[in-house]
């Protein structure tokens, strides 16, 4: 992944960006973590805020309230749920899945999407390990993809487009 935002020539110094993490999982959601951060200092980000949730459910509320503030260029939103014997998984993966999209469209600022759900812990370990492939760096990719093509929407010269080069 950043080799592809090297060739296209993206940075992310001038960007701002907040990063929501959830508590609940935390040796996985920490790796998620890890992840967004190495991806960000690659890229050249400096302003980056962390901000702490009790758990998955609560990233929207937290991520659009960031999104808010305007000071951010994009949001990422990282947590992780995993499977138990209740229905508990499938409402929390929903509603975060639900709610961080619905938050982006209404503050018109990207939340990316850095939320695991896993079917056990084996598969959540997989999508946090220490490669590209980490979900937390995947989408902190993606949120320095966004900001680069919603400033190219908003120029002047929004004909160009830094992907198509």
């Amino acid at each position: 992944m950043r080799t592809d935002l090297e060739n296209k020539g993206i940075s992310a110094a001038q960007y701002r960006f907040a990063i929501v993490v959830s508590r609940w999982n935390s040796h996985i959601t920490s790796k998620l973590l890890l992840g967004a951060r190495r991806a960000l200092a690659e890229a050249n980000a400096s302003a980056v805020d962390i901000f702490e949730v009790p758990g998955a459910f609560e990233l929207p509320l937290a991520a659009q309230k960031a999104a808010e503030t305007k000071k951010y260029d994009a949001v990422i939103a990282l947590g992780t749920v995993i499977r138990g014997e209740t229905v508990h998984f499938d409402l929390v993966a929903e509603n975060a899945a639900r709610g961080i999209s619905e938050a982006s469209l209404r503050t018109g600022v990207p939340i990316l999407f850095g939320v695991l759900a896993a079917e056990n812990i084996d598969q959540a370990n997989a999508r946090s390990g220490d490669g590209d492939d980490n979900a937390g760096h995947m989408a902190a990719v993606s949120a320095i993809e966004m900001a680069e093509v919603l400033a190219d929407i908003s120029s002047e010269n929004s004909a160009r487009s830094s992907f198509a080069k």
